[in-house]
């Protein structure tokens, strides 16, 4: 089995030129919104928007995919994380978002997919622990991928960056690739 790396970086999710998919954090109408879904829609134009329509609405722990539109990737998948204290057990939400979004993207032949932090941003989702369910949520998906060889986080700010690398470190199925 080759090997997937994964890579956690700072920047913008809107801007990762070189990555096949990457993943909004999507409220459950993928409508442009704030945050992560406002970026990714503003970069990506009105036709992302009007793709979403039909794929909407989405519940949490869900992803559905459509095509990036005027970003410079083939996809972009969207996800909705749980909001932190209602939608319950978050953490298994959380997983699935994860998991769900590397099997799609695998599903459609893609090598390269990149996440920002999951439901950590107005859904409340505290960044340390949702970085610890994120990399475990890759690392128990891995052995079903075939075409997915780079998982990238791509973190706002250096706190989040920092905090995303101490996970990565911490689960062993990852820290070893």
């Amino acid at each position: 089995m080759t090997a997937v790396k994964v890579e956690c970086v700072k920047g913008n999710i809107a801007a990762q030129q070189d990555m096949d998919v990457i993943v909004n954090a999507a409220n459950a109408e993928l409508l442009p919104g704030s945050g992560v879904a406002g970026a990714i829609h503003s970069a990506a134009g009105p036709g992302l928007a009007e793709e979403c329509g039909a794929l909407a609405p989405i519940r949490p722990g869900q992803a559905v995919i459509s095509s990036a539109h005027n970003l410079p990737n083939q996809y972009v998948i969207h996800c909705l994380g749980p909001v932190y204290g209602v939608d319950e057990p978050s953490d298994r939400l959380l997983a699935d978002c994860f998991r769900n979004a590397l099997l799609l993207a695998d599903r459609h032949g893609q090598a390269s997919i990149a996440f920002p932090a999951i439901s950590t941003g107005v859904f409340g989702y505290p960044l340390q622990d949702a970085a610890v369910v994120a990399m475990k949520a890759v690392a128990g998906t891995l052995a079903d991928l075939n075409s997915v060889r780079l998982v990238r986080f791509v973190l706002f700010s250096d706190q989040d960056l920092s905090v995303f690398d101490k996970a990565l470190k911490l689960e062993s199925r990852l820290s070893d690739r």
